[in-house]
């Protein structure tokens, strides 16, 4: 008799080979795509958390001038459910006259949002920045972007005392009341949306919304992207992969999973999911937590959608010569590029 495989490599094939109920391969893009959110809203648990919706209350913790940043830095708190509330710092280029392009700036597994605005807090936050261009938001605003600094629940002052993360036990609990991490945290990034669109229109462009993020950043930026048709460029780095060759195929966070995923969807198919909008897939050659093959593959899948439906030119795949980072002046150019379409 054959052993068989173990439970481990049984898992593991069964994601590789399973196929992806919504897979695009032509048609009315607009209809495959309602059905599709229909289908990934209910797998993130997004209906559940918005039975907890309250009303969108944002409290102003200060307005002044970032001599380090050289911009007008606004720091607030919203909330987004019953005793949920969201930190960011929103940061406006220094003389900017009239709403410009804003971007949603989204860590992953770091410290917390200070990483995106240049600012070490601990020990090892200094390497994390000058290693991997992680200060999104110092880039965008002398890139000419009002830039927002959003905490992602569990990381940083959504975290643990000491910016250690903190995803396994809240993610496992999500998953018991039919919630997601993931679901969460587009549902945190659709409010900061209602609320530029609210109260912050005479310096944010909302007709210009940009959503960037690194590793669990650049996770929660294509799944929102997805969801979130105001989201005009996406900018996903080191997330983008196979199921199979990367969450699937090694130890993840907790945070990465969401339950039937594989059934429905792979990456590739929250790419389509993106189209025709602007789409900035950054990956690292290197990057062994998300292998550039299953990358590779997952832009091509996007192709089908962009290339039928006309919009092949607002589809671009950069990939860096090295690792799991951000590659901050090979997107740049790209990001303008993309930005002057709209």
């Amino acid at each position: 008799m054959n052993i068989g495989l173990l439970p481990e490599e049984h898992m593991h094939t069964l994601v590789n080979t399973e196929k992806p109920a919504f897979h695009y391969e032509g048609g009315d893009l607009a209809v495959w795509q309602k059905g599709a959110r229909e289908k990934l809203g209910a797998l993130l648990g997004l209906g559940e958390i918005g039975k907890a919706a309250c009303p969108l209350v944002c409290e102003i913790e200060y307005d002044r001038y970032a001599e380090d940043l050289d911009c007008r830095e606004i720091r607030i708190r919203y909330t987004t459910e019953e005793n949920v509330t969201v930190p960011c710092h929103i940061c406006i280029p220094k003389d900017a006259k009239g709403p410009l392009p804003v971007m949603i700036a989204l860590q992953g597994h770091s410290t917390g949002m200070h990483i995106s605005l240049g600012r070490p807090k601990y020990e090892r936050d200094a390497v994390t920045i000058s290693g991997g261009d992680r200060d999104f938001v110092k880039r965008a605003v002398k890139e000419g972007v009002v830039a927002i600094a959003m905490e992602q629940r569990c990381f940083g002052e959504c975290g643990e005392i000491g910016g250690t993360t903190n995803c396994k036990m809240t993610g496992l609990r999500a998953i018991m009341l039919g919630r997601t991490i993931i679901g969460e945290r587009v549902w945190d990034i659709s409010r900061l949306i209602d609320l530029l669109e609210r109260d912050f229109g005479s310096i944010a462009d909302t007709e210009k919304i940009i959503c960037l993020g690194n590793s669990g950043g650049g996770t929660a930026t294509i799944y929102a992207a997805a969801m979130e048709p105001r989201i005009k460029i996406a900018v996903p780095s080191c997330a983008v992969c196979r199921y199979g060759d990367s969450i699937a195929a090694m130890d993840h966070c907790a945070c990465n999973y969401v339950p039937y995923i594989a059934k429905f969807f792979d990456m590739g198919e929250l790419c389509q999911m993106v189209a025709p909008r602007s789409l900035i897939v950054v990956n690292g050659a290197e990057d062994t937590i998300f292998p550039i093959a299953g990358a590779k593959a997952c832009v091509e899948v996007a192709k089908i959608a962009y290339e039928k439906n006309g919009a092949q030119d607002k589809l671009h795949h950069v990939i860096g010569e090295a690792g799991h980072r951000f590659y901050a002046d090979a997107t740049w150019p790209l990001l303008h590029g993309e930005i002057a379409k709209l």
